[in-house]
């Protein structure tokens, strides 16, 4: 299986369906410690921090009936300052601004970056299925943008719910504020840095695999059940030398900012903060667990 297309829907996951984690070698760090430890919900403390922040482990979109919240997360999302997601999910403004920094640059089209089958193969997809938008009205957009919009379809199950919105509700019932890491103009920018002919290919290609990727979509939504972050590590991405070039900029980077990003918002642990990222950023040597720990504060793991 090609899985290129896979690996950035599964890592911009405030942009698209889900999260991902980057396959990393077993080592004998500090990292190991999310390979025992099954769980999505982590405290953040020591390091002269006075007041423990919280990380969260989401997934964008699941079935109904597997999206729920543990009373130990309920309990730390009315006892946290704010909740900060990727992406300031409560502001409509920013959460709808994708849509301007959806289109390709120089007015390209989709079509012009494909041969006449390969474009006839993506016409047919979309004439044969049900999706949020028809292909007439995004033909312009960035091809993985395109590819988020099919992969909405790949849970096996009526009605669907993000995390980050049971998050907000319950945080809603107490009155918090709703921050974000990123902004939609940073996430949707990295992928001016991708070629879109690249994009356009891995494009056809998630179509020609639909079956296979609905296969991996629904693994990955047990093994998120199961709160095993090293087997979501593993999961994704297996042996696609394509996307090795741009793992730096749809993960690894991403991490290290929010490594120092983390310890800023929460004001050195002045205040607690809840912070709710897609779970593929948490766990391995360059996740954001790690990062952390390298940088002094502790990680616990929490029961969820």
């Amino acid at each position: 299986m090609k899985s290129s297309g896979l690996a950035v829907l599964f890592t911009l996951g405030s942009l698209f369906s889900f999260a991902q984690a980057p396959k990393t070698a077993a080592k004998k760090t500090n990292a190991s410690t999310t390979s025992t430890a099954k769980t999505l919900l982590w405290e953040i403390s020591g390091n002269g921090m006075a007041k423990p922040s919280y990380l969260y482990g989401t997934m964008h979109i699941l079935c109904e009936a597997d999206a729920n919240l543990s009373e130990n997360l309920k309990k730390i999302i009315a006892s946290s300052e704010f909740i900060c997601f990727e992406l300031d999910m409560d502001n409509q403004e920013e959460t709808l601004g994708f849509m301007k920094y959806a289109r390709m640059s120089d007015n390209q089209q989709l079509k012009d970056l494909l041969t006449p089958d390969e474009y006839a193969r993506i016409e047919k997809y979309f004439s044969d299925n049900k999706t949020m938008l028809p292909l007439s009205m995004i033909t312009r957009f960035k091809p993985y943008f395109i590819s988020s919009l099919i992969s909405e379809r790949l849970m096996d199950c009526p009605k669907k719910k993000s995390m980050e919105e049971l998050i907000m509700n319950e945080g809603r019932k107490f009155n918090k504020e709703i921050k974000g890491i990123e902004t939609v103009a940073y996430q949707a920018s990295i992928f001016d840095s991708i070629p879109y002919k690249k994009q356009a290919k891995d494009l056809v290609s998630y179509i020609d695999s639909i079956d296979t990727y609905k296969k991996t979509t629904l693994k990955l939504a047990e093994v998120y059940r199961k709160q095993d972050l090293q087997q979501m590590d593993s999961l994704i991405v297996k042996s696609d030398p394509g996307m090795t070039e741009y793992m730096d900029l749809l993960l690894y980077n991403r991490n290290a900012n929010w490594s120092h990003d983390i310890p800023n918002i929460a004001q050195e642990g002045r205040i607690s903060v809840l912070f709710a990222v897609g779970a593929g950023h948490l766990g391995g040597e360059k996740g954001v667990i790690n990062l952390l720990r390298k940088k002094g504060y502790k990680l616990k793991p929490l029961p969820n």
